[in-house]
């Protein structure tokens, strides 16, 4: 592939109390950016952490050249936080990817290899290695997504994207919390993007925790959903 065809890559990283994670996450996907685009940015969101997030990514920023950290004073949610890293991304395609090191960045090169095709390339979990508690609410919730808003795409959360910048800045995205993904999906859908899937491997979170089985994350998510579907009937 001619150098002026190769990709450039803006990684968005949302991030809530991961110091145990982010020194081989960032350095993992700078790696796997590297390799795969012709110049590249690794943005990552601090929302609000309260462990040893903030003191780590500083250490980071002054090691790796393309690396940015966004900072929210409090938590704000994730879907502020990738809103937050979207916003102030500078390249023609988006990298959505957590920062809990559940995917491996270098299969960023699948999604890649599908970028001529498309405008959303969305990877999905051959097998989801999360508990129990939280695979059983993501059933609950996105059978309810289905229901709402029929087949979005095979794993609407898979945290696994390749977006093209130009069509998310036609999509004014609203959700703070878990529906920025079905409501980038929707709103996408309506523009007649092009949306190519992708499977992509899941490991067990190593470090950290998790929020997404947190009673009160989860009950916001049900009535963000509510309120995003009310939203879309009453425009």
């Amino acid at each position: 592939m001619p150098a002026s065809a190769v990709p450039r890559v803006s990684a968005v990283l949302p991030a809530f109390n991961e110091e145990g994670n982010l020194t081989t996450c960032v350095g993992r996907v700078v790696r796997a950016l590297q390799a795969n685009t012709s110049a590249h940015e690794v943005i990552v969101v601090d929302d609000g952490s309260r462990d040893g997030t903030a003191a780590i990514l500083e250490g980071l920023e002054r090691s790796t050249p393309t690396l940015r950290v966004l900072r929210h004073a409090a938590n704000r949610g994730y879907g502020a936080a990738l809103r937050s890293g979207f916003d102030a991304a500078r390249y023609e395609w988006i990298f959505m990817m957590d920062a809990d090191n559940q995917f491996d960045p270098e299969e960023v090169a699948r999604l890649l290899a599908e970028e001529a095709e498309a405008d959303i390339v969305a990877g999905y979990r051959r097998r989801r290695r999360d508990p129990l508690l939280r695979r059983l609410n993501a059933l609950a919730f996105f059978t309810l997504v289905r229901l709402l808003f029929g087949r979005l795409v095979r794993d609407v959360n898979c945290a696994f994207k390749l977006i093209r910048r130009d069509l998310l800045r036609q999509l004014d995205l609203q959700s703070s919390g878990a529906l920025i993904n079905t409501e980038l999906l929707v709103k996408a859908r309506r523009f007649e993007a092009r949306i190519v899937e992708v499977p992509v491997e899941h490991f067990p979170r190593e470090s950290g925790r998790q929020t997404g089985a947190n009673p009160r994350v989860v009950l916001r998510a049900f009535a963000e959903l509510i309120a995003f579907r009310r939203s879309l009937r009453a425009r």
